[in-house]
């Protein structure tokens, strides 16, 4: 018997296996792929997920594979320039193509002890009161005591478990394809940019190896969308948007997506959790999916070993969902509204005409890049100072080094401005530096292993009656 099952190795379930394994969890992931999807589904990562991998020391191995690019996430494509002083030090987007993403946190998951199962398709959930079994495809089970969904917005566990997933089925669907093209670089730039003037849901532009990527509206939404469109259906499709096919070839991948939006009632049964797209799917403008999926591991990464390890306080499992379900009824919201401005139709034309003028205001602009960034995202923690409840960014310590250098363990932190403070009795989960940032005004903050700060003050009162709300009981006993 294993503590943890997660079905599913893409983004998600590697990323929660990795924060499992620092906390020393026994980790199976299940993958019922034998050999690693190459589709392009994800382009980069934004601002708020390169936090997590600078948090966790991954950020040189990302950037080494990626391109960053200055400034943020645009809403719906409209050019505006990143707000001042955006509260972040990683003001960029990571250029990185998904297949590589999901072999950087394949290679973490495995390089922390994580056993990964290729070829091994669950069929089967059942749970009592001590466990999960999980059924496989060859007719073999495997028993835990906990198991994370994070096999897709098509969950077979999910559906097993019978949690609803309300929300709008698909009206439109896009192609998206990496291709080889004849045409010349800088006539398929000219056309792309002419087509876009109008229909702002296509887009093509070089990629790596020589190849292309582009996205092109389908002509209807698919029956089975996990059946990737042909090539000559995605000729077709590039021949109708800009009169020509461009000499598409030799696809590396094909692929298509939908602005189907969904959101599960509940991100618990019993003791199965859904993360990721198996509790979530939305349109893809403004590449939030996959960075989303790594933001629910990180959060319900610590709790659940908590939990295995015996230390987690009452409720802390339950604020999984109540944290992160509104998180993602925002992205929903966003994306979708995104997805309608992409509509050549007069109406949202209109709309989107009007927005672009309102993103001339600051507080306009630097609303939907937080939304877009999830750098924004603030935990309702009671009352408080308006730092309580989020993240905080990385900040340079007055010793030379990093904050996110102290939280590569994925352990709690008080960060000790006053050097008065202790951590004594909690000291085998959170990590003390005396130390201060000319950056943060505050004596001395209390972060989570996700990096939400969750106390904020400067006397030993007022943290011991914060250390047990998320770290649970003081440990007493020293040999």
């Amino acid at each position: 018997m294993v503590d943890v099952i997660i079905s599913g190795g893409g983004p998600t379930g590697m990323m929660l296996a990795s924060e499992l394994r620092l906390h020393g969890i026994d980790v199976v992931v299940l993958e019922k792929d034998t050999e690693p999807n190459p589709a392009v589904r994800s382009l980069g990562l934004h601002s708020r997920s390169i936090e997590i991998m600078d948090q966790r020391g991954l950020l040189e191995r990302f950037l080494a594979e990626g391109t960053a690019y200055p400034g943020v996430g645009r809403f719906a494509g409209i050019d505006r320039p990143a707000p001042a002083d955006l509260d972040t030090a990683h003001g960029y987007i990571l250029g990185i193509p998904q297949p590589v993403t999901d072999r950087l946190l394949t290679e973490r998951a495995a390089e922390l002890g994580v056993q990964i199962r290729r070829g091994a398709e669950l069929t089967g959930v059942r749970q009592d009161d001590d466990g999960v079994t999980a059924s496989l495809a060859d007719g073999s089970s495997l028993r835990s005591a906990w198991l994370v969904a994070c096999d897709g917005g098509r969950s077979i566990v999910r559906r097993l478990l019978g949690i609803g997933f309300p929300g709008d089925a698909a009206t439109t669907e896009w192609l998206l394809g990496e291709v080889e093209l004849t045409t010349p670089a800088d006539e398929v730039a000219r056309i792309s940019d002419e087509v876009r003037r109008t229909h702002r849901g296509f887009g093509i532009g070089p990629a790596a190896g020589g190849l292309f990527r582009a996205v092109v509206p389908a002509a209807s939404v698919a029956e089975d969308r996990a059946v990737p469109p042909t090539l000559e259906e995605f000729r077709t499709q590039l021949h109708t948007f800009a009169g020509t096919n461009l000499g598409a070839h030799s696809p590396r991948s094909l692929t298509r997506f939908t602005d189907a939006t969904r959101l599960a009632e509940r991100y618990r049964h019993g003791r199965v959790f859904l993360a990721g797209d198996a509790a979530h799917v939305h349109p893809p403008l403004g590449g939030q999916g996959l960075n989303l999926g790594i933001q629910d591991a990180v959060n319900l990464g610590w709790k659940l070993a908590a939990d295995i390890s015996g230390w987690a306080p009452a409720g802390l499992l339950d604020s999984y969902f109540t944290e992160r379900h509104p998180v993602a009824d925002g992205v929903l919201t966003i994306t979708r509204a995104q997805s309608e401005l992409l509509s050549p139709e007069p109406g949202p034309q209109a709309v989107r005409r009007l927005l672009t003028e309102l993103m001339d205001f600051d507080d306009v602009n630097r609303l939907l890049t937080e939304r877009v960034t999830s750098i924004g995202i603030r935990y309702d923690f009671g009352d408080g100072p308006p730092l309580l409840g989020r993240r905080l960014r990385d900040l340079p310590l007055s010793n030379g080094s990093r904050l996110y250098e102290r939280l590569h363990e994925g352990r709690g932190l008080v960060l000790d401005g006053t050097g008065g403070l202790s951590v004594d009795g909690w000291d085998d989960r959170v990590d003390y530096v005396a130390d201060s940032s000319p950056e943060l005004n505050a004596p001395a903050v209390l972060l989570r292993p996700d990096g939400h700060v969750a106390w904020i003050g400067d006397d030993q009162a007022g943290l011991l009656g914060a250390l047990p709300t998320w770290f649970g009981a003081r440990f007493s006993t020293r040999l």
